[in-house]
């Protein structure tokens, strides 16, 4: 196929506002009808949601507990799903993967039902999961349909809500990235889909204070711009305008440090110190993801100082094929101190 060609596969039904967790029934009843489907949660979002969700489904529900975001509880939702007529995601980034890969494979219609708004995970058609052949997000296809109760999304944890910021932010350098590959390597860029994703992390820079509090209008602000990465990776036909260097960061430190950071807050760590390298307002990206309340320092995420050095020096070899900055710096061990260190990451 023509490098110049993709599909664009985006969600076709969003129902977004306070309490609309009782439409689900109706809201599925394009794939599903009257028959079984399953439900993938983790154990706290069961223990919260479950008695509403079986009440509006009339008990058809299947439940599998995802326990981590890997291939096992990818394979365990599979087995379940047979005989069923779509999957939903009920959750955080963890079941929402899951459950996306799992529909993907199994070839059934995926609802996305976040309960927190930690990443774009939420509407993207891709999918990060351990124990795949790569350590990065992978195509999967984009939910069928996105249901974002924001009474329920509102009450999750801040510390989620501060996450989802911090991956917003990151398009930021993404988009960055893209636009110098396609500078360098003549690489496909598509200025909607790069301009929607900065509309998107332009919401966090500018209203960061208010968006802090986490009142019910600001984390459907933050929804709506979560949904629309989502969107724009779709209508580009890659993760490009919501995935750059500050991703291939995220992803090293995952391996250095797996229990350090959510990954969005890994994320807008790495997007403070990417904006530095590609000469943007680093200072304004810090002072937002402060104001929201995510960590804008290695210790205040509780990783090593070294191990976000290390990040920074090897980023670039999670994906060879992905022209970034990082790519052009070829950062050693004392350009990538001095630059966490001039941004006061460490």
């Amino acid at each position: 196929m023509d490098p110049t060609f993709h599909l664009m596969e985006l969600p076709t039904r969003v129902l977004i506002g306070d309490g609309v967790l009782s439409k689900l029934g109706e809201f599925i009843e394009e794939s599903a009808g009257s028959g079984r489907v399953v439900v993938a949660a983790g154990t706290h979002v069961q223990e919260k949601v479950r008695a509403s969700v079986d009440a509006i489904l009339g008990g058809r529900a299947s439940w599998v507990i995802v326990l981590a975001a890997d291939t096992a509880n990818v394979e365990k939702v599979i087995r379940e799903s047979r005989g069923s007529k779509c999957i939903i995601g009920v959750g955080g980034g963890k079941s929402v993967d899951v459950g996306k890969l799992a529909s993907f494979r199994a070839k059934l219609p995926f609802y996305s039902v976040p309960t927190s708004a930690s990443h774009d995970g939420i509407a993207s058609p891709f999918a990060s999961l351990k124990g795949l052949d790569r350590p990065y997000s992978v195509m999967a296809k984009p939910p069928v349909g996105i249901l974002a109760d924001i009474g329920v999304i509102a009450s999750a944890p801040r510390r989620l809500l501060a996450s989802g910021c911090g991956d917003l932010v990151s398009k930021l350098t993404a988009v960055k990235d893209w636009q110098l590959a396609h500078r360098v390597n003549d690489e496909y860029y598509g200025s909607y889909a790069a301009n929607l994703a900065l509309m998107s992390a332009q919401v966090v820079l500018d209203g960061s204070k208010k968006i802090g509090r986490f009142g019910k209008e600001s984390v459907r602000d933050l929804v709506e711009a979560l949904i629309s990465t989502g969107v724009a990776a779709g209508i580009a036909g890659s993760s490009r305008p919501c995935s750059g260097s500050e991703h291939l960061f995220s992803h090293y430190l995952d391996i250095l440090a797996p229990d350090a950071g959510l990954h969005g807050e890994k994320c807008g760590l790495g997007t403070i110190m990417m904006a530095k390298l590609h000469g943007i307002d680093w200072k304004s990206v810090r002072r937002a993801l402060s104001n929201v309340g995510a960590p804008v320092t290695a210790s205040e995420m509780g990783a090593e100082d070294s191990e976000v050095v290390e990040s920074l020096v090897k980023a670039s070899s999670i994906r060879p094929d992905r022209y970034t900055i990082l790519s052009k710096k070829r950062l050693n061990k004392k350009a990538a101190t001095e630059l966490a260190q001039s941004v006061g990451v460490i």
